[in-house]
């Protein structure tokens, strides 16, 4: 069978944004969702799974719902009696985005628990993806068992994407988080890390430290930092491509998500490592100009054919 899909393995949440007084407006959003979610809209003939673990409650079977009506499947991702999706709240400055979280016993925590199906999830994906956030909310037996399996998957011809993706909160110890990290990259084949992340996590005095460390363990990395021109270092030759400047975001919040979707978008449709990230910077802008994560399919359509 052709290796022709798209999989991304992760937690997707409830999303509680758009706050009016005490109303607030719900949708599904996750980081590793948010990138499928534009990566799909931008791959429309590929089909898109998300990998995870869903409960059996109405909040999951409408999160499962949302999924179909919008062409995207989960696979033989477990669906877990009693168990619920997390959740979190957007708080806005501005543009600028705080969160609340409340998901110590999330679903997706469990999404490595039958090998055998997470692998299954995994088979015949041209590219498969994940992240930081991914790893940390599995214990360290799932954690495990999910390299194993992406290693696997990439063993048997899936381009590996990897966005390391640090939230201190949900490590126990900073340590734990670069150990787990450096494993990852290890299985990796495209790197999508953001600059203050890796400043926080590793110390990376520069962007190009962050380049150069990474260029060690993967063969294509990409440091997103911000408005400032995302560095892309592949087969020895160091670019950079000049981010989208908006002068009046609506919500910064899935910028760096959608990012990875259009880049990687980019990449499968055959597009050099500088003109994905130009796409991939189009797209970003275009997202932080609606509210929320996650924005309609054709505003990621007409941001990425610019």
């Amino acid at each position: 069978m052709a290796q022709n899909g798209i999989a991304s393995i992760g937690e997707c949440m409830l999303e509680l944004s758009g706050q009016a007084g005490p109303n607030w407006r719900m949708g599904f959003a996750g980081d590793t969702f948010n990138t499928l979610w534009a990566l799909h809209a931008l791959s429309a003939d590929r089909p898109a799974t998300y990998v995870s673990a869903f409960g059996d409650d109405p909040f999951s079977q409408g999160q499962i719902a949302f999924f179909a009506e919008n062409g995207i499947g989960i696979g033989y991702s477990p669906v877990i009696s009693g168990a619920r999706p997390g959740l979190y709240a957007i708080t806005l400055t501005g543009a600028e985005r705080s969160f609340t979280y409340w998901r110590g016993d999330a679903a997706a925590r469990q999404l490595a628990s039958d090998p055998s199906a997470l692998s299954k999830n995994l088979e015949n994906q041209a590219l498969v993806y994940f992240s930081g956030i991914t790893l940390a909310i599995l214990d360290a037996t799932a954690r495990g068992t999910l390299l194993a399996v992406v290693s696997k998957a990439r063993a048997a011809g899936s381009t590996i994407a990897f966005d390391p993706n640090y939230r201190p909160r949900l490590w126990h110890s900073r340590e734990e988080a670069q150990a787990a990290i450096i494993e990852a990259l290890a299985v990796t084949d495209i790197a999508l890390p953001t600059f203050p992340d890796e400043q926080m996590l590793f110390e990376d005095a520069t962007p190009q430290a962050t380049v150069e460390r990474l260029g060690q363990r993967v063969g294509e990395v990409v440091v997103k930092n911000g408005e400032a021109p995302a560095l892309i270092a592949r087969a020895g030759t160091l670019q950079q491509a000049a981010a989208v400047h908006v002068a009046a975001p609506a919500d910064t919040t899935g910028a760096g998500d959608s990012f990875n979707g259009g880049y990687l978008a980019a990449r499968l449709a055959g597009h050099d490592p500088l003109e994905a990230a130009r796409r991939a910077h189009r797209v970003a802008a275009a997202v932080v100009q609606v509210r929320g994560a996650l924005a309609p399919f054709e505003t990621l359509r007409a941001a990425f054919d610019g």
